[in-house]
């Protein structure tokens, strides 16, 4: 007959890495303004600078570059415009004579300038693997299954779909078959007084926290006349009378970057920095947006920083290499501005997007070699222009 062994005590210290990671300890030195932890390596090697530039110039009006705002620097500096999606996109369009287009942004990014450009002009995103999160929780089959289930519910013929510009080419479509409209940041509010005009209730994709913020904090709704849809569950885990009841029907998707801003962080740098001012991007959440001192797209945030007083303080809610570039644009005029999140960095699909991938980018279209074209299929590119025209056309 055998006994059961009493279990070997060992004595094991966590070390102070294991319990950081557990999340059970702080890194004091985590907190470093706008900087990310950790130090990175200087990214901009000069051979690949000059590469750039040598391919760029050979390339000459041929190629029009647009870099994104929350590009990295070592990019930035090739483009030739810089702004949000949609800005980028329509100065694309504005650009005909440009045979290459180069989109430093994401996959939807360059679908949209695609789309809104000539048949002449191919569109190129450096990195076919830069996607984006937020775009990705909404595909085509579901969200044609939600306006099944929409339709079962026998209200689909009182739902307009307003989707964000941040979304792929299958959903803008989507939006433009069944009469909705686009919206940017900027203009949301107006996209969605316009939808309440043409019908009683709104299904707002991909981004929950811009439609609930617009609906709520813009427009006056409350929070009871939103519901969540969760594609993942029967039916987007609601029931027939709760999608009869509400106004704003909101997709079940966010923007990784801005959707880990916390209501904590708002209160711990009103705390470590006397005086700041709260800048917040819309895709916060509510309870983020509705704590901060200002809330607004990437241009609005761009605007007031340029608009803002010397000496004044600013802790900022969004992307971090755009606040990292504010950050040292402004501090000749003695503007504090740091990244609102001590443990965010940047955005890792945006930053796929980088100078070897822009390097071979260009020296293969100056050796007349087309690489990673972005094209969206014929019917496809019909109904999203049409959803992108109606946004066009708000008053």
């Amino acid at each position: 007959m055998t006994t059961a062994q009493s279990p070997v005590e060992l004595d094991v210290q966590p070390t102070p890495l294991a319990l950081l990671l557990l999340g059970r300890e702080a890194d004091p030195k985590s907190e470093r303004g706008v900087e990310c932890p950790g130090d990175l390596p200087s990214p901009s090697d000069p051979d690949l600078v000059e590469r750039a530039r040598a391919a760029k110039e050979k390339l000459g009006d041929k190629v029009f570059v647009l870099g994104h705002h929350y590009q990295r620097d070592e990019v930035i500096q090739f483009a030739d415009v810089t702004g949000d999606s949609f800005k980028l996109a329509k100065d694309a369009a504005a650009k005909p004579e440009a045979e290459y287009i180069v989109f430093c942004g994401v996959h939807f990014m360059a679908e949209s300038a695609d789309i809104l450009t000539t048949d002449d002009q191919k569109v190129v995103l450096p990195d076919l693997a830069a996607g984006c999160s937020m775009a990705d929780m909404a595909t085509a089959e579901q969200v044609a299954e939600c306006w099944d289930v929409l339709s079962d519910a026998g209200i689909a013929e009182q739902v307009v779909p307003v989707s964000y510009m941040n979304s792929s080419a299958d959903i803008k479509a989507f939006t433009g078959k069944h009469g909705g409209t686009i919206c940017t940041s900027s203009n949301a509010k107006r996209a969605l007084e316009w939808a309440f005009e043409q019908g009683e209730k709104v299904l707002f994709l991909p981004d929950q926290h811009l439609g609930r913020n617009t609906a709520v904090r813009d427009m006056g709704l409350s929070l009871d006349d939103c519901v969540l849809y969760n594609p993942h569950k029967p039916n987007g885990g609601l029931t027939p009378e709760q999608l009869r009841d509400a106004k704003m029907i909101l997709w079940r998707g966010h923007c990784s970057v801005h959707g880990r801003f916390s209501l904590e962080s708002v209160e711990d740098v009103r705390a470590r920095i006397p005086g700041v001012n709260v800048l917040v991007h819309p895709e916060c959440k509510h309870e983020v947006v509705a704590a901060a001192d200002y809330v607004g797209s990437t241009e609005h945030i761009i605007k007031t920083l340029e608009a803002a007083p010397a000496g004044s303080k600013w802790a900022i809610g969004t992307e971090l290499n755009l606040v990292r570039r504010l950050a040292n644009r402004f501090a000749a005029e003695d503007k504090e501005i740091v990244f609102l999140d001590k443990t965010v960095c940047f955005c890792s699909t945006m930053n796929r997007i980088d100078l070897p991938h822009l390097v071979w980018t260009l020296e293969s279209l100056a050796e007349g070699n087309l690489v990673n074209q972005i094209e969206v299929d014929r019917e496809t590119e019909q109904f999203a222009k049409l959803a992108l025209e109606r946004m066009l056309a708000l008053p």
